[in-house]
């Protein structure tokens, strides 16, 4: 998929568990996962901006777009 997710770089920026923002944005660590793995087909707006507030960073942050080679 061309949609590359970014979790982890914020999360590596802000020394935070995994655990920790799940627990912060209100998902289960599991949901987060599937999420920060790049195997979610959909991200609410509600997530989105959750995980904006608590890691304190742009959309454009998290989520990047490279064209499949």
């Amino acid at each position: 998929m061309p949609v590359i997710v970014d979790i982890d770089v914020m999360l590596a920026r802000r020394k935070m568990a995994v655990g920790e923002l799940a627990e912060r944005i209100g998902i289960t660590p599991t949901n987060l996962a599937v999420l920060k793995n790049g195997r979610a087909k959909a991200v609410r707006f509600t997530t989105l901006d959750a995980l904006c507030e608590v890691l304190e960073c742009q959309p454009g942050d998290l989520l990047r777009w490279e064209p499949e080679a």
